[in-house]
C-alpha cells in the first residue's frame, strides 16, 4: 500500500471508531481486527502502519471528532509531512482544503479534565494516562517461580514492587510462548496484580470474587491461597464469565466456581453467601480513566450521564458486597479509575452508611494516600491508573 492509501484506511477506521464510541459499538481494536480481516491484500507492515496511524490521532483527540477525516488533520498539524499523502490518487485521501475543519488536541473532553484535576491530577498526570502502556504479566505461582521465566523471555525484567510481575516490550507475543498455553503465566498489569494484594488472600478462605470478568483477578487470589479453599467468581456478562473456565484449567485452578448474575436479582444467585465469606472483592465496573493508556477511545465514550450510572451501580455493589461478609472479614473495592466520584467519594459515601465498618489503608508496596484508600497512577507508579480500599466488618 502506498502512504497516501495508508493514511485513507486510517480515515474509513476512524469513522467507524468515531461511531461506535458515539452509539456504544464495539472496541476500537476489534473494529480494527474486522477491518483487516475484510482486506487480506493489507501486509504486516501496512496494518501496523495504518493502526500506528489510528491510535496516534485517538491519544492526540480529546473531544471526540466529528470525522475521521477532521481527526487525521489533527494529526497532520503535529506531523506535517502527512499532508504530502493528501494527494487525491484513486487510493488515497482528496487534497486539503484551507477551510476544512480539524479536530482539537487534548488529553480528554472538557468535562473530563475539569473532574480529573478535581479529583488531584495535574497537567503532568493527565497528560501520562496516554501514553503508550508495557506488557506486564504475572508468574503464576501454582505453576512455578519467576525466575523459571526470566530464562524462557530473554526481554523480560522483574519489577520490585509486584513480586509476580514481569515486564515486557509492548509488542511481544506471548501468546505464542509454550509456557502461556501450560498455564505458568497470564497478562496483567502490574496495577492490577498490586491491587490485588490489598485482598490479602489466603490459604483456606471463602472467597466472592463479586465483579469477576474474564477472571484475572480470580486466577490471582487462587495462586495466592495455594489452590485451598473456594472462590465464587460472579458476572453479569455471561460471555466474559465463560472465559474463566478455560483460563482455570490452564492456569491449575479448581477452587473456583463461576456464578452468573441475573441484573438487579444477584441475592437470588448468592444464596447461602450470606455473612458467610472471608472476603468479597468488588472490582467494580468503572469509567476506566486509569486504562486509557490501552484504550484511549475510552474518553470518546464517556459521559456525565454514563459516568452517574456507573456510580449507582458501584453503590449498589458495595451494599451487597457488605451483606456477604462475615463478621470479621473483609470488603475491598477496586476501580480502573482515577475519579474520585467512583473512589474515595465512594468509600466515604459507604462508611457513612455503615459507620460500625472499620476502614484499614492497605498497606501496598508503592501507591499514594486518597481518602480513605490508595491510588495508583501512570506517571507516580509506572502501572494502570486504580484506586483500591479495604473496609473489616466488626
Amino acid at each position: 500500500m502506498t502512504p497516501a492509501a495508508r493514511i485513507q484506511s486510517a480515515i474509513e477506521l476512524l469513522d467507524a471508531i468515531i461511531v461506535a464510541a458515539r452509539d456504544g459499538g464495539a472496541a476500537a481494536d476489534t473494529i480494527i481486527a474486522r477491518w483487516f480481516a475484510g482486506r487480506r491484500y493489507a501486509g504486516s507492515k501496512d496494518r501496523r502502519a495504518i493502526r500506528e496511524l489510528v491510535y496516534d490521532v485517538i491519544r492526540l483527540c480529546g473531544e471526540r471528532p466529528e470525522t475521521g477525516r477532521a481527526a487525521m488533520l489533527a494529526l497532520v498539524r503535529e506531523r506535517p509531512e502527512l499532508a504530502e499523502g493528501f494527494d487525491g490518487s484513486g487510493y488515497g485521501p482528496a487534497q486539503i482544503g484551507e477551510d476544512e475543519p480539524v479536530a482539537s488536541a487534548g488529553v480528554a473532553p472538557k468535562w473530563l479534565i475539569e473532574s480529573l484535576a478535581a479529583s488531584g491530577l495535574d497537567d503532568a498526570q493527565q497528560a501520562a494516562l496516554l501514553e503508550r502502556a508495557p506488557l506486564d504479566i504475572r508468574v503464576n505461582r501454582l505453576k512455578g517461580e519467576r525466575e523459571h521465566l526470566i530464562h524462557e523471555l530473554p526481554d523480560a525484567r522483574p519489577l520490585e514492587f509486584a513480586p509476580d510481575a514481569l515486564r515486557l516490550p509492548p509488542d511481544t507475543r506471548v501468546d505464542q510462548a509454550p509456557h502461556y498455553r501450560d498455564g505458568w503465566f497470564e497478562v496483567q498489569d502490574a496495577g492490577s496484580q498490586i491491587v490485588s494484594l490489598a485482598a490479602g488472600a489466603a490459604p483456606g478462605m471463602q472467597v466472592i470474587d463479586l465483579c469477576a470478568g474474564g477472571g484475572g483477578k480470580t486466577l490471582a487470589l487462587a495462586a495466592a491461597m495455594g489452590n485451598h479453599g473456594n472462590i465464587l467468581a460472579c458476572d453479569v456478562d455471561r460471555g466474559r464469565l465463560s472465559r474463566l473456565t478455560p483460563r482455570a484449567e490452564r492456569a491449575g485452578v479448581s477452587i473456583a466456581e463461576t456464578r452468573l448474575f441475573d441484573p438487579g436479582r444477584e441475592h437470588e444467585a448468592l444464596d447461602g453467601w450470606a455473612d458467610r465469606a472471608d472476603l468479597v472483592l468488588i472490582d467494580a465496573p468503572c469509567s476506566g480513566t486509569g486504562t486509557w493508556r490501552r484504550n484511549p477511545e475510552a474518553r470518546w465514550r464517556l459521559t456525565p450521564q454514563r459516568l452517574e450510572k456507573l456510580t449507582q451501580t458501584q453503590a449498589h455493589l458495595l451494599s451487597l458486597g457488605a451483606g456477604l461478609v462475615r463478621p470479621g472479614g473483609a470488603l475491598v473495592y477496586i476501580v480502573c479509575s482515577l475519579l474520585d466520584a467512583e473512589g474515595a467519594d465512594q468509600i466515604a459515601a459507604f462508611h457513612a452508611a455503615h459507620p460500625e465498618w472499620r476502614i484499614e489503608r492497605p498497606g501496598l508496596p508503592i501507591g499514594d494516600p486518597r481518602g480513605e484508600g490508595v491510588r495508583l497512577t501512570p506517571l507516580s507508579h509506572s502501572t494502570d491508573g486504580f484506586f483500591v480500599a479495604m473496609m473489616r466488618r466488626p
